[in-house]
């Protein structure tokens, strides 16, 4: 699985306006919605909320991982939000989410999945990558963090 495959400028937001988890979710969502790679909003929607009630994905270090597996996507797809200020997320740490990365896969596959999120994080473990992520203006700048 390369990041390249996946992260474009298309599906990258250095300005996420939410103010809760369930707006960003959902303006993360829309953002993979456009791609026009999701079949059914709702559904996926649904599915990342579903998943969110079992364990938050907030982790450490503002970074957070909304992800489903879903009927709404026949394929894995992904985009990266970053938000400013932060927001609230349960994370882990108990900290506000700045950095968002979310993926939809379908229901009855794994490898890329997980493949996928072990290279992001190898790059997100980085504090300097975090905080350039941060001050990224455009999709452009935060497409280059991950070396893209």
């Amino acid at each position: 699985m390369k990041l390249k495959n996946l992260l474009s400028q298309s599906v990258i937001s250095t300005d996420l306006q939410g103010t809760n988890k369930e707006e960003i979710i959902g303006e993360l969502l829309d953002i993979l919605v456009k791609t026009g790679k999701v079949l059914d909003r709702d559904l996926a929607f649904a599915d990342l909320m579903a998943r969110e009630s079992k364990m938050s994905t907030g982790m450490q270090f503002g970074v957070a991982i909304p992800h489903a597996k879903t009927k709404a996507v026949k394929e894995l797809i992904a985009c990266i939000g970053v938000h400013k200020k932060g927001i609230e997320f349960d994370s882990l740490d108990e900290k506000l989410s700045s950095i968002f990365i979310m993926t939809l896969s379908p229901v009855d596959r794994t490898g890329p999945h997980v493949q996928f999120l072990a290279e992001i994080s190898m790059v997100l473990k980085s504090k300097d990558a975090r905080s350039r992520l941060l001050q990224a203006e455009t999709s452009k700048e935060a497409l280059a963090v991950f070396g893209l």
